[in-house]
C-alpha cells in the first residue's frame, strides 16, 4: 500500500539563545541586516557597537537570527534600536523576547526608538506610544546654483566646537549625548553657523550605507538649517546623500526635494516613558532637531 506523503513539514523546531553583541563577528551582523534590507555596512555595526550595547539571537549552530541594542544618554534616558528578526522569525515573538531582554537591562528609563511599519505592531504590545513620522529623504544629491543669506558665518567645525555642538544639541533633542556627539565628531565633516562667535547651528555628515548621511542637523528655523546643510550637498553632489526627518513641510523639506533627496520611506518616532513634548524646550525661538542622527540613534 503507498502511502500518501503528509502536505506540510514543521522545519522551526529549534531553540534560541542570547548572546553579546560585541562577540559576534561583523560579517554575521552584517548578514542580517542584508537579509530584511537594511543598508547597513559592516563599519556601519562597529560604530553602533562601539556607541551602545546588544543582544543577539543565536540558534543551536551559532547563526545569528536577530538582534537588539540600546543607546544610554545620563542615567534615565535610552534610544534603542537595530531590533531585527530574521525573516522566518518575525512572526514567532522573537522580537518581543528581546525587547524584554532590553527592558530588563535598562529598568524605569525613558525610551525612544523609530519604528518601521512592520514593527509597530510590536512596539504598540509593549506600549511604546506613537510620536512623529520620521522622512528618510535620500537620492543622488545635486547642488543649487546658488545660495541665501545667513544670519551669520559658517565655517567647517573642529574639535574645539565640541563642547558647544553638545549643547545645541541637548536643547534640541531634550536630552544630553555628550559621547556621542564626540564620538560623531570623529567620523563626520561638520559646519556651523557661528553668530558673533556663538554656534548656533550645526550639522555633521558621515560614511553610511550607500553613501553618506546627514545628522544630526540642529537649528532654531529653516534658513538656519539650510545654511548648514547646502554645504554638505555641494560636497557629496552626484553621490548618494541621505537625511532623516521630522520635517514634513517648509523650506527645509523643499530643499531636500528638489537638491535630489526626496522621500524615499517613512518609520515612526515612538515613546515609552516621558513623550516628545516633555522633553521640548520652551520659546519659539529654541533649537530644534531637524535631522536624526540615524535612525537608530535618534
Amino acid at each position: 500500500m503507498k502511502v500518501k506523503p503528509s502536505e506540510s513539514l514543521k522545519i522551526d523546531v529549534f531553540s534560541m539563545r542570547i548572546g553579546d553583541i560585541q562577540d559576534v563577528d561583523l560579517d554575521r551582523l552584517h548578514a542580517l541586516s542584508l537579509s530584511v534590507g537594511w543598508p547597513h555596512r559592516a563599519e556601519d555595526w562597529q560604530f553602533l557597537r562601539e556607541s551602545g550595547q546588544g543582544f543577539v539571537a543565536l540558534d543551536e549552530i551559532g547563526r545569528v537570527l536577530g538582534s537588539a541594542m540600546w543607546f544610554p544618554h545620563g542615567a534615565d534616558f535610552a534610544t534603542v534600536g537595530m531590533v531585527i528578526t530574521s525573516p522566518r522569525l518575525q512572526t514567532l515573538g522573537a522580537g518581543q523576547w528581546l525587547m524584554k531582554r532590553v527592558f530588563d537591562k535598562i529598568p524605569g528609563r525613558d525610551l525612544r526608538l523609530n519604528a518601521t511599519r512592520a514593527a509597530r505592531r510590536l512596539y504598540l504590545s509593549l506600549d511604546f506610544q506613537p510620536e512623529k513620522t520620521v522622512y528618510q529623504c535620500q537620492g543622488i544629491a545635486h547642488a543649487e546654483r546658488t545660495g541665501t543669506e545667513t544670519r551669520g558665518g559658517i565655517r567647517i567645525l573642529d574639535a574645539t566646537d565640541i563642547p558647544a555642538a553638545i549643547a545645541l544639541d541637548a536643547a534640541g533633542f531634550g536630552v544630553r549625548r555628550a559621547a556621542l556627539i564626540e564620538k560623531l565628531f570623529g567620523h563626520s565633516t561638520g559646519y556651523g553657523l557661528f553668530k558673533d562667535d556663538k554656534l548656533i547651528a550645526f550639522s555633521l555628515c558621515r560614511p553610511f550605507g550607500r553613501g553618506h548621511v546627514v545628522g544630526p542637523v540642529v537649528a532654531e528655523g529653516d534658513s538656519d538649517a539650510l545654511a548648514v546643510v547646502r554645504p554638505h550637498v555641494v560636497d557629496h553632489s552626484g553621490s548618494f546623500l541621505r537625511i532623516d526627518t521630522h520635517m514634513d513641510s517648509g523650506e527645509f523639506a523643499a530643499f531636500l526635494s528638489h537638491a535630489g533627496m526626496p522621500v524615499f520611506d517613512t518609520v515612526l518616532t515612538m515613546s515609552l516613558g516621558k513623550r516628545l513634548a516633555d522633553f521640548a524646550a520652551d520659546g519659539s525661538a529654541t533649537p530644534r532637531t531637524y535631522a536624526l542622527a540615524s535612525q537608530t540613534l535618534g
